[in-house]
């Protein structure tokens, strides 16, 4: 039996043309999801996965599958659908996993033969047995198991093309933001890997730099941290010799035992949502972690370079108590507070989520024709009406944000004084060269907003812009 697990290509991919800069390939990782069912699928099934993020091959010219697999986030939605078409055209069974198929079901359903809900490592079996009795179902509801359930991935399936490897040591995550589905997908409860499994699959990745996918790496309560740190500890014992980069909340400042670890397992850098410059909209969010941890955050930031560890921020704009001034005004927090890298996100309703509820409930999501406007919501691209900021404000505020914190004095501060601080030139490299590359980005971003219609302010998105091209 011959298998395809295919990830669809990522517009926002396709936008930037990771190929094409040398650091913007840092942004494309592993489909571990795929490598993960890999490491489920039985002996006698042939398995081929396929990153269309490295180039989308002709199926044509491929030998005819048993059954298709394919995974999606929301912007990926639309091309996914394009695929599983055409093999279904070749009458080939498609089925369909992941958070957008989970929280889209009747929608996926159009599209594919079927779909599995959830996390898919509980039914996958059962999927496979039922293809091979000619037996598929149309929906195969998957259940949150214990971690030790999940297999180790199967990296040795994509050994080239990446910077990046990926690895996943947790799921779930407690904080339950409006904006985000990882609750409602993975649930509150933080699951974490045995550490020897993880231990195990790091010295399966080839890349010497690794992206821990976990939303969350470190939780937040003494549990999960004391847990953390028996994980560094065994990262540190067995001396991969790799670097890697995860996402945490600020309380990984707060533990020095915990930030000394992180350096000597080979953390090079922290994600952290900071999401907002004012309690009022971390309120909105429902962010009230932060809100709780309070303190001085620019003392927390140096509290991790001290590590050698860079920060990077996250922010979102969009909120309804943003008005005229929120790009200065969070270019001027990050600037505050030290941050290496600033990464603003426009508001972006997912569905499942809190946000899509009531904003679908306002009217406010104005990308609405689907499934083709998913390749939209890539969090770069402004798809809802805005409270207090018209579509060509918030375009111009984002503008005003990247310019502000990616000007090239600020740029050229930023590396000069992690080297006179650290006396590590790499790092400074690395700092001046991911600076450089958003401005970039911001540049071709820019030119791509071109593509689409303002009307009355509001997004008004045409069908088709030549920078999201579909094709198969």
């Amino acid at each position: 039996m011959r298998l395809y697990l295919i990830n669809p290509r990522d517009p926002l991919l396709s936008i930037t043309k990771v190929k094409e800069s040398y650091w913007d390939q840092y942004v494309n990782w592993k489909p571990l999801s795929l490598l993960v069912l890999a490491g489920l699928t039985p002996p006698d099934w042939d398995i081929t996965v396929v990153d269309e993020n490295l180039g989308v091959p002709d199926y044509t010219d491929m030998p005819r599958p048993d059954l298709v697999g394919i995974t999606a986030f929301t912007s990926q939605a639309n091309r996914a659908y394009k695929v599983a078409s055409e093999f279904r055209s070749r009458s080939v069974p498609v089925v369909m996993g992941g958070i957008h198929a989970t929280m889209c079901l009747e929608e996926a359903l159009e599209h594919v033969d079927a779909v599995v809900t959830g996390e898919a490592e509980s039914i996958w079996a059962q999927v496979l047995e039922d293809v091979q009795q000619g037996t598929l179902n149309r929906v195969y509801t998957g259940i949150r198991l214990e971690m030790d359930k999940v297999p180790l991935a199967r990296h040795d399936l994509l050994p080239t093309g990446y910077r990046l490897g990926s690895i996943q040591t947790t799921r779930g995550c407690p904080l339950d933001c409006s904006f985000c589905s990882v609750t409602a997908f993975n649930g509150k409860i933080y699951r974490h890997r045995p550490i020897e499994n993880v231990i195990q699959e790091f010295k399966l990745i080839r890349e010497k730099y690794i992206l821990i996918v976990d939303d969350n790496l470190i939780g937040t309560r003494k549990d999960h941290i004391a847990h953390t740190k028996d994980l560094f500890r065994a990262m540190i014992k067995a001396n991969f010799g790799k670097n890697w980069i995860c996402q945490a909340t600020i309380n990984i400042a707060d533990d020095e035992e915990l930030l000394t670890l992180a350096a000597k397992a080979g953390c090079s850098g922290v994600y952290i949502g900071f999401e907002s410059p004012s309690v009022e909209g971390l309120v909105e969010l429902n962010k009230k972690f932060n809100i709780q941890k309070g303190g001085d955050l620019k003392a927390s930031v140096r509290r991790i370079q001290r590590h050698g560890i860079l920060v990077g921020g996250s922010f979102i704009m969009g909120l309804d108590v943003d008005k005229q001034g929120i790009g200065q005004q969070i270019a001027d927090a990050a600037n505050r507070w030290d941050l290496d890298i600033l990464n603003v996100h426009f508001l972006t309703p997912f569905p499942g989520t809190r946000l899509w509820k009531k904003m679908e409930l306002e009217g406010h999501i104005v990308a609405n024709s689907f499934p083709e406007d998913w390749k939209y919501y890539t969090l770069k691209f402004p798809v809802a009406r805005y409270k207090h900021l018209s579509w060509a404000d918030i375009l111009s505020e984002n503008e005003v944000c990247l310019r502000a914190f990616y000007s090239y004095p600020r740029i050229l501060r930023r590396a000069v004084g992690h080297l006179l601080r650290r006396r590590k030139l790499v790092t400074s490299l690395v700092i001046a060269g991911t600076n450089f590359s958003y401005r970039s980005t911001l540049r071709t971003y820019h030119e791509k907003f071109q593509g689409l219609n303002l009307s009355r302010g509001e997004a008004q998105v045409k069908k088709e812009p030549p920078e999201v091209r579909d094709e198969v």
